[in-house]
């Protein structure tokens, strides 16, 4: 790997004369978004005066670059589980042990892809940079639902990329309102409404996506086959996520070009003398940030295979439904970083990177990751469609509604947060409660089929 990066790198090393110098520091975060900002708040800088003493180059440099990555965040703490969760699963830990360690493990990891991600875009300047987080913003989910396909569990998918919907506008928007609200309460917090509305308008897009694969059921007469409605809400759905990310795209040209103004992270310092845009240079070099992104998304590959394999074990174990786990677990622990990251910037009433976080992650979700979920099924010949079943459309339709009219006004009290976290817990308690088995085959209750086992031997872990 490469050495690590510090303040006085030689800009001809990366042949790249603009990488630290101070005029083109504001044009560099251009490419930092308030997912960037987020999760930096999390990081804590390191102390390399040990580490410069190592007389060898190569071990000096792997050990400034181990320091960066591994010891780089204040959730280093939770590193540990990563391991033990692989040496569980060859030593005959029980399956809900395996689950819960890998949710605990894959927390720092998406922290630290946020962190790779802005390292490269120093180098790769802000357009590109900003398409990389773009990409990588939400690489667990992603990478969670791709693999739930391969072992054909499209609930799970469908469940788990409802539920970050749901937790980014309710349980992270409310209570980033919530805090900052308390932290504020002798003056009003506002924030730019341009990026809300625009987010908004392509959530409400991907809602209309939802929303008529679903209805296929309910307007078809009696006369009318179970295959053939499939069929039609199979086809639309494929159809629709092919409409979904040809404005995903728009929406990064929006973001990256046009009018990238609006989606600027704030730079300027405040009363708590936090500048949040303070790290103007890298602290790794380039092949060095790309092995190890490239290895922490492998590591993440991992962890979730695990968690897809041991999450009806973990269900049954638990006593509680895997829509339950998938909707309401998976998305508070898989989005802790940025979670936390938010409301530290809300305390500080810099709401628009809190709610450039929620509503830019939900967005993403909604456009990208759905979509490409359904595209990815229909190459591998898995029949997942958009129709995510009227309890959960209705959820997904109430909390865009809901979080449009919190918003409307440009301005943030600490009742609206409470508000939109009353509304998550009922959510929560509706499906925690639900056992009710689900009318599609697309979208059985998994917590009333026969639960996967996971074997374990020298080949590693799957599903049998």
């Amino acid at each position: 790997m490469a050495g690590i990066v510090p303040e006085q790198w030689s800009a001809a090393e990366n042949g790249n004369g603009n990488v630290t110098t101070k005029g083109s520091s504001r044009e560099l975060r251009h490419g930092r978004t308030a997912h960037n900002m987020s999760s930096s708040s999390l990081r804590k800088k390191s102390d390399i005066r040990i580490i410069q003493k190592v007389p060898y180059k190569g071990l000096k440099d792997f050990l400034a670059n181990l320091q960066e990555v591994i010891l780089g965040t204040k959730l280093a703490i939770l590193f540990p589980a990563i391991p033990a969760a692989i040496i569980g699963t060859y030593c005959g830990f029980s399956q809900p042990l395996i689950f819960g360690l890998s949710l605990l493990g894959l927390t720092p990891l998406a922290e630290r892809v946020s962190f790779l991600t802005e390292q490269l875009a120093f180098y790769t300047g802000p357009t590109l940079g900003g398409l990389l987080n773009a990409t990588c913003g939400n690489a667990t989910e992603l990478i969670i639902a791709i693999l739930a396909l391969t072992n054909n569990k499209v609930a799970v998918v469908k469940y788990s990329l409802l539920g970050s919907i749901l937790s980014n506008l309710l349980l992270v928007l409310g209570t980033s309102l919530f805090c900052g609200g308390i932290a504020n309460l002798r003056r009003e917090q506002r924030f730019d409404r341009k990026q809300a509305d625009v987010n908004f308008f392509l959530l409400l897009m991907g809602l209309l996506c939802h929303l008529l694969p679903m209805l296929f059921g309910y307007v078809a007469s009696g006369e009318t086959s179970a295959a053939l409605v499939s069929d039609m809400s199979l086809n639309l759905s494929r159809a629709s996520s092919i409409v979904m990310l040809i404005a995903y795209i728009a929406y990064l040209v929006f973001q990256l070009w046009t009018h990238r103004q609006l989606f600027d992270a704030q730079d300027e310092e405040d009363e708590y003398d936090d500048n949040v845009a303070d790290e103007e240079t890298p602290v790794i070099g380039f092949w060095s940030g790309f092995a190890w992104l490239v290895g922490m998304t492998l590591v993440i590959a991992l962890l979730s295979e695990y968690v897809v394999a041991t999450i009806e074990d973990a269900s049954e174990s638990w006593n509680l439904s895997v829509s339950f786990i998938s909707i309401i677990l998976l998305p508070i622990v898989g989005n802790a970083a940025e979670h936390a990251g938010a409301i530290i910037f809300a305390f500080k009433n810099k709401l628009d990177i809190s709610l450039g976080v929620a509503l830019g992650s939900a967005t993403q979700i909604g456009l990208f990751v759905v979509p490409l979920t359904v595209i990815v099924s229909w190459i591998l010949g898995i029949n997942m469609d958009l129709n995510f079943n009227l309890l959960e459309t209705g959820s997904l339709a109430l909390s865009i509604i809901i979080t449009a009219f919190t918003l409307q006004d440009g301005t943030s009290h600490y009742m609206k947060g409470l508000v939109l976290l009353l509304c998550y817990i009922i959510i929560a308690i509706c499906f925690f409660i639900d056992k009710l088995p689900q009318k599609q085959p697309n979208a059985i209750h998994l917590g009333h089929q026969p639960m996967n086992n996971v074997v374990t031997g020298s080949g590693g872990v799957f599903s049998s």
